[in-house]
């Protein structure tokens, strides 16, 4: 399971709406992390109603490799730190901050009190991971 959440995979995170997005996460510390601020509608979302799902998968149709994980449970808004940002950024972005387009570099630059960033914070109280692969039949 550690290792298929490791994988820079985009998650679709649903709230109550109901209402679905894809999200980049950090999977560390038997939690899911989300950026959010302000900003967003799920931040609100999140405010009024922490009950959330999130789905994680791949399908591979040249390999036959299909996997998921599926994670229930209330979110929590919590304070960001730049550490855990840099750790979530450089897993989609790479090592080279000097590549990054500026919107996600001021995540770690800018003071996250005046931006408001904050972490959603998805500890699982349902989390289910399946392997559906199946073998690739030759033509």
């Amino acid at each position: 399971m550690d290792t298929f959440l490791q994988q820079p995979l985009t998650a679709r995170l649903a709230t109550n709406g109901p209402t679905v997005r894809p999200v980049w996460f950090l999977w560390e510390d038997g939690a899911f992390w989300v950026l959010t601020g302000p900003w967003t509608r799920l931040f609100d979302r999140v405010k009024n109603d922490p009950k959330v799902a999130l789905v994680v998968d791949e399908c591979d149709l040249v390999t036959g490799r299909v996997r998921q994980a599926i994670a229930r449970g209330r979110a929590e808004l919590v304070p960001f730190d730049v550490p855990r940002g840099r750790r979530k950024l450089v897993r989609y972005l790479g090592v080279d901050e000097a590549l990054w387009d500026a919107r996600f570099a001021g995540y770690l630059y800018d003071n996250p009190d005046q931006r408001g960033t904050m972490w959603l914070r998805l500890r699982p109280a349902s989390l289910k991971v399946q392997d559906l692969s199946y073998a690739v039949v030759p033509s």
